[in-house]
């Protein structure tokens, strides 16, 4: 099992990855101001188990992948930047809520399914699993630590994604306007794309 030092500083990493900025936190806090807390709850537990999962299987061996055939991260990393820019896209294009037509059938939350898939091709989220299972899993009892490591993040994340979500319910009565809720949502479809400098320019990109 992991010492109570250890276990501390695991629930303080955990923390502090799932709370800051980040795609997820980005694309739920818009879905927040767009679609408002309910509707968005299959989003915020679709980031929170998917994740959950992604440790248990990147701790279970899929990182060695990468180690042996380097090609996969790299077409992964450039596969996650084509979708994240294509996630923008769908957020700068939301339809205001209520609004009638064509855009607002395009225009709904995330899935379960949908935010679950999305942690394969979310560079925090890989930055992320593979910083826990290599700093936090104890190669003496791989197994019982791995889990504890998924079971700390399972119950850190969703609190924390869910604040950013409250954040972008907040948000909606500021942005009852059509103009700042577009605005609100070019900002954050620009700040999602930011999010790519690292991976893309970064020193790993080289």
């Amino acid at each position: 099992m992991l010492t109570p030092d250890l276990l501390t500083a695991l629930v303080a990493f955990a923390f502090v990855s799932s709370i800051t900025p980040g795609p997820n936190n980005l694309m739920l806090m818009a879905s927040g101001t767009n679609f408002g807390f309910v509707r968005t709850i299959p989003h915020m537990l679709g980031v929170s188990l998917g994740f959950t999962l992604m440790i248990v299987l990147v701790g279970a061996g899929l990182a060695q992948i990468f180690e042996l055939y380097p090609v996969a991260h790299t077409v992964l990393k450039y596969a996650s930047c084509a979708y994240l820019l294509y996630l923008a896209w769908k957020i700068a294009t939301s339809a205001p809520p209520g609004s009638k037509g064509a855009a607002e059938e395009k225009s709904r939350p995330m899935t379960f399914v949908q935010a679950a898939l999305f942690q394969w091709v979310n560079p925090k989220a890989w930055t992320m699993a593979l910083t826990a299972v290599s700093a936090y899993t104890l190669p003496a009892n791989p197994v019982m630590s791995l889990l504890v490591v998924a079971a700390v993040f399972g119950a850190v994340n969703l609190p924390s994604v869910g604040s950013w979500t409250l954040m972008g319910m907040q948000l909606r009565r500021f942005l009852s306007d059509p103009l700042k809720l577009r605005i609100f949502n070019v900002t954050m479809a620009l700040v999602l794309v930011a999010t790519l400098y690292p991976v893309v320019f970064g020193p790993a990109a080289h």
